[in-house]
């Protein structure tokens, strides 16, 4: 990918390169979940997702991995992050983010996932929960979502 030679330095060249070739794409997972501050970690790859049924872009670097969510609701929870000055990529929220690392806890680690899902009740309380919940009942994950809550906030 090229920017233009007077652009704004941005630590998040490698997500507008993979926004840039995948623009049908919402950044997911690990990449989210670092985004909003929910995990430590950095991720190895840039996570995208794109809808159920659709191509799956095809990109060797910046290193991706790529998910597919069910076209129904695979604009639940779609914001815009400023990834450079005047350039914006789409990103699941935090509350979406929590909730597919839940849902997805075996796959990405459970001990990340319950990490991000601590972090973000810290930081939303008790409010936080009801947008949980709602992201939740979308996803059909309301059975993963209600007993990991309780637990971290007992």
């Amino acid at each position: 990918m090229y920017r233009q030679a007077d652009a704004p330095e941005t630590a998040h060249t490698d997500l507008l390169a993979v926004c840039t070739r995948a623009p049908r794409a919402v950044v997911c997972g690990e990449s989210a979940l670092a985004l909003h501050e929910l995990i430590d970690d950095i991720p190895t790859a840039v996570h995208i997702a794109v809808p159920r049924g659709s191509r799956r872009p095809t990109i060797s670097y910046p290193p991706t991995v790529v998910a597919q969510y069910a076209a129904k609701t695979f604009g639940l929870g779609v914001e815009r992050f400023e990834a450079a000055p005047g350039e914006t990529i789409p990103l699941y929220s935090a509350a979406r983010s929590t909730v597919d690392a839940m849902r997805h806890r075996n796959r990405i680690d459970e001990t990340l996932a319950l990490s991000a899902l601590g972090r973000y009740l810290r930081r939303n309380g008790r409010g936080g929960v009801s947008e949980l919940q709602h992201i939740a009942h979308e996803l059909g994950a309301l059975s993963v979502i209600r007993p990991a809550v309780e637990a971290v906030l007992a």
